[in-house]
Formats: C-alpha cells, sequence, structure tokens
C-alpha cells in the first residue's frame, strides 16, 4: 500500500475528500447502518444513567432539587460500549488499558474501522506520513495524579488529552502530526478544519481526523443545572417552540481523508468532497459562553464564498442545534439572514442529530458531519424530532430555511447532493463546513 503522495500539495484544485468513516453513538449504534436506522426510524437514543461507573446518581438527582439549580432527569445519551475494549488486540496491557480515559479506547478503536472501511488495512500505514487530528475535552475520568493508587504511572498518560492523538500515532505507528484539539463543543469540527489544512499543505498525505466524548462523570450536568440550560424533562427539542435546555451525550466518529487524485489513484471509495471549512471566534460577547449572531452570519457567508455556492444550492443544513433557547435563537437568526436570504422555502433543510442522540460536546461536530454523510447515500433526509411546533424566533414563511420535520427524499442534483454542518464551542470557537456527496 502507498499513501499516494502529492506532488503539488498547494494545487487548490486538487479537493480534499473522505475516503473511511466509523462511527459510534447512544442506542448500541456501532457501525453506519445501525446510525441510518436511528435516524430513519425516527427513534431517540437517550436512556437513564448508566449504574456501572461509580456515579453516586442518588446524591446527583437529589442534589439538582436545591435552590439555585434545574432538575437534572435521569435520561441522557450514555455509549453502551464505552467499557468494552480489546487491549491485547492493539497491544495494550489490561492493567494500562484500565487507566486509560475510554475516550482514549473509543478514539482508538473507530480509527481503525475508519482506515478499513477505506480499504486500506492499518496495519499498511505503518512509517506512512498521516495525521491524525482529534476533538475532545477532558472529561473528568479516573482518581487525580497526585493520589498514590493501582493506577499511578499509567494515569499520566491515560487521561492526557493530547495522547488521545498521540496514542493512535503509536499504536498505529504514523508518522505525520498528532494533534488533540479542544474547543469544547466545536472540537471535532475545528479538528477536521486542521486536517483538511495539513493535506492541503502537504503536511501529511492521509489523515484521520473526528471527535470522541465520553464521559468520565456527571459534571457536565451539574454545570448546566446551575445555568439553568438542562431540558425540562430530559429531551432534547432543536428548533423546537418548546424547547427548555439540553441534555448531554457521548459518541465518537473518525473519518479517513485524502486528497481527491490521489484518492482516484488508489482506487478509494470517496464518500464525500469537502467544498469549503471555515472557522471562527465570537470575540466579546454579552459573556463569556454566549454565542453572536454576527459571527456565525460571517462564517457562513465565508463557507459559501470559499465553496462558490450559493444558498439554493445547499440542500441540507445540519446545525448545532442543542435545544437551548439563547443557542437556537442566535443560530436560527443567522442562518435565516444567509442560507434563509432566498424566495421563501427554496433554501436547505434544516435539522439536529442532538434530537435523536443529544449534545455529544466534543464530537458533536462529527456526529452530525457522519449523518449527511450516511443520508446523503440513501437519498433521504431523516427527521429532527421533537418539533410539534417551529420556535417562534424565525418568520418560516418569510425566508428560505425549512424545517426537517419528515422523513423526505433528498434528490441528487446535477449528481450530487450538498450539506453544510455547523459545530459552535463555548470556548467562542465557531466550525463550518461544506461538503458534496456524488450520486
Amino acid at each position: 500500500m502507498t499513501a499516494g503522495r502529492i506532488n503539488n500539495p498547494g494545487d487548490p484544485h486538487d479537493a480534499v475528500v473522505i475516503v473511511g468513516m466509523a462511527v459510534e453513538t447512544p442506542g448500541g449504534v456501532a457501525t453506519a447502518d445501525d446510525y441510518w436506522s436511528l435516524l430513519s426510524e425516527q427513534r431517540e437514543a437517550l436512556g437513564p444513567f448508566p449504574t456501572d461507573r461509580g456515579w453516586a446518581l442518588a446524591e446527583l438527582f437529589e442534589g439538582s432539587r436545591r435552590e439555585g439549580f434545574k432538575q437534572i432527569h435521569n435520561l441522557g445519551g450514555f455509549l453502551t460500549g464505552a467499557a468494552e475494549f480489546d487491549p491485547e488486540f492493539f497491544g495494550i496491557s489490561r492493567r494500562e488499558a484500565t487507566a486509560m480515559d475510554p475516550q482514549q479506547r473509543v478514539a482508538l478503536r473507530l480509527a481503525w474501522r475508519a482506515i478499513e472501511n477505506s480499504g486500506i488495512n492499518p496495519d499498511d500505514l505503518a512509517g506512512h506520513d498521516v495525521g491524525c487530528y482529534v476533538g475532545a475535552s477532558t472529561l473528568e475520568y479516573g482518581p487525580p495524579l497526585s493520589e498514590f493508587s493501582h493506577h499511578s504511572g499509567h494515569l499520566i498518560t491515560g487521561t492526557s488529552l493530547g495522547v488521545i492523538s498521540g496514542r493512535i500515532a503509536y499504536t498505529l505507528d504514523l508518522a505525520g502530526p498528532a494533534l488533540t484539539v479542544d474547543t469544547s463543543c466545536s472540537s471535532a469540527l475545528a479538528a477536521f478544519h486542521t486536517a483538511v489544512g495539513a493535506l492541503r499543505s502537504g503536511d501529511c498525505d492521509l489523515a484521520l481526523t473526528g471527535g470522541v466524548c465520553v464521559m468520565g462523570s456527571p459534571g457536565y450536568f451539574v454545570e448546566f443545572a446551575k445555568q439553568h440550560a438542562l431540558s425540562d424533562d430530559g429531551h432534547c427539542r432543536p428548533y423546537s417552540a418548546h424547547a427548555t435546555g439540553t441534555v448531554w451525550a457521548e459518541g465518537a466518529a473518525m473519518f479517513l481523508l485524502q486528497r481527491k487524485s490521489a484518492a482516484q489513484r488508489a482506487g478509494r471509495p470517496i464518500l464525500a468532497e469537502v467544498r469549503a471549512s471555515a472557522l471562527n471566534s465570537d470575540g466579546r460577547t454579552t459573556g463569556l459562553t454566549a454565542p453572536s449572531e454576527a459571527a456565525q452570519a460571517r462564517l457562513f457567508r465565508r463557507a459559501l464564498d470559499q465553496a462558490g455556492l450559493q444558498p439554493t444550492q445547499v440542500d441540507v443544513v445540519e446545525g448545532h442545534g442543542t435545544g437551548t433557547s439563547l443557542g437556537d435563537r442566535t443560530e436560527l437568526h443567522s442562518l435565516a439572514a444567509t442560507y434563509g436570504a432566498t424566495a421563501p422555502g427554496a433554501g436547505p433543510v434544516l435539522g439536529s442529530v442532538k434530537s435523536n442522540v443529544g449534545h455529544t460536546q466534543a464530537a458533536a461536530g462529527a456526529l452530525g458531519l457522519a449523518k449527511v454523510l450516511i443520508a446523503a447515500e440513501r437519498g433521504t433526509i431523516p427527521p429532527t424530532l421533537h418539533v410539534d411546533e417551529r420556535s417562534g424566533e424565525i418568520d418560516w414563511d418569510s425566508q428560505g430555511l425549512r424545517l426537517a420535520e419528515k422523513l423526505q427524499p433528498w434528490p441528487a442534483t446535477n449528481g450530487s447532493r450538498i450539506a453544510a454542518v455547523s459545530a459552535f464551542g463555548m470556548s467562542g470557537t465557531n466550525t463550518h463546513v461544506i461538503v458534496e456527496m456524488a450520486q
């Protein structure tokens, strides 16, 4: 196997393409087909908090009833296979594997699967200029490093954020850059953006990229309970008039990227072509975590310009859509001013997979991207759940955006389907990707 070194890495006409993918979500989803079944059958994958992680659940739920907090319901999006791992397969001892953040384990196995999905034997990449760019955040796995325990000695690598990507590169003997990117909830698409740039600049010939989130504690639920940003009833309702907050979840998706000319020479399947990848910051807003409508609108316009597209040429927008009042309001306004700046009903169909699986934090953008790739392959747009009444934040009848309220055909135009995917971080980092899928 040869990675297909790029003779002219700066050639702007040699697009970056996605040649492999792997995904895991709540609801027992471990394959693309599983994911499509969840989406097309319009199922919600939320469930009770896991009882095998040593979390003090009774105290958690009771504690959230105190004054100044919003109640935490016994619902979230949890990976049923988060603890499943075959350390011997990857040459890791059981003692070291136990001290590894599950995010390292999940990212490693999905990296392997994404490579296999492209038709490459992962062992054949050893020594090649393959980059690894993973979006992830620290989520409190394991005891403190200062505590003497039988895990001591392995925790420093087992819980380091940088080692999530580094362990993949080490295990597979990859010679390209290895970076873990943390911009909170936009981490996965920020990593994707970095990987695309690395391929274009010639830093690597192939790039693994995506995002992972496995919670080591229920801490995010406690923080959002204090901020009164959790859903009233434990369900996520993006773009709904009855949205009351978000629901935290876990998940992961990994992609293998390559320049189009090299992928074609190698005969690889091309899942999508990256038409645009853009990133910016909110700057100063009304608060550190408050989003910026102006920044989001600038980002969307830049991506459309980069792709050479008009809003009417984009079929689907997979939005950030957290179900929080401020987040959804800001996003709907910025989308209506850009993608919705068409004749009524002539713009993209808008949806959010968070209605199915919850908010997967650092992995959110990766699961949104996986959703549109899988939907495009099947020529069908899955609906956004729990929208019995559309949000009143925009006038849906006077602009171009349409809400994905039912399972509907996704016809190709001139032989392809085009989708945009957003992810916004509480860090202020906004990300937006536009991809084109050939019929």
